[in-house]
């Protein structure tokens, strides 16, 4: 029982008492309770510091703190991370080109990433913006019911960025 909460905690002249199996075993003197605790090769662990009287438990601390670390090491192996995905287009994308780019960016906001489509201007084309403007509304209009637009067309040196995100 070593930590900064054990001088107070002896200094608590009696605590209430769970062994083991989670049975209750009323309140009793902490001295008591880790005497009962020693004898069952356990130690004698605060669980709710601020009850009255405080809660301790019988606990084998190396196999708790074993335990919370499996259950924290989980929580982040199940946690989603959202990516950003980028999708790279040319002004003027052929249809059949423009429809597999269209159901990447679907499988992309299903598997709940944000999505970057970016639109890169070659040569002569930068004189032509309004197209790659009509491009990137034509994706949105065809993302509406899944996929909401974070950050709205813009233009970035010879690029024009749109950032799509899941609804």
């Amino acid at each position: 029982m070593n930590g900064p909460r054990f001088n107070e905690f002896i200094q608590s002249p009696k605590v209430r008492v769970i062994d083991e199996n989670g049975e209750n075993l009323g309140v009793m003197y902490t001295r008591e309770a880790i005497e009962q605790a020693a004898e069952v090769g356990l130690d004698l662990v605060e669980v709710s510091p601020n009850a009255d009287p405080p809660v301790a438990k019988f606990l084998d601390v190396g196999k708790f703190k074993y335990e919370a670390q499996k259950k924290a090491n989980q929580a982040r192996k199940s946690q989603k991370t959202q990516e950003i995905k980028e999708i790279k287009m040319r002004p003027n994308i052929d249809d059949h080109d423009y429809d597999v780019k269209m159901r990447s960016i679907h499988k992309f906001i299903a598997e709940g990433d944000k999505v970057k489509v970016t639109l890169r201007f070659r040569g002569r084309e930068l004189a032509h913006g309004e197209l790659g403007m009509k491009l990137l509304v034509r994706v949105q209009e065809d993302t509406t019911e899944d996929a909401k637009v974070e950050q709205y067309p813009r233009m970035e040196g010879r690029q024009m960025l749109m950032v799509l995100s899941p609804k």
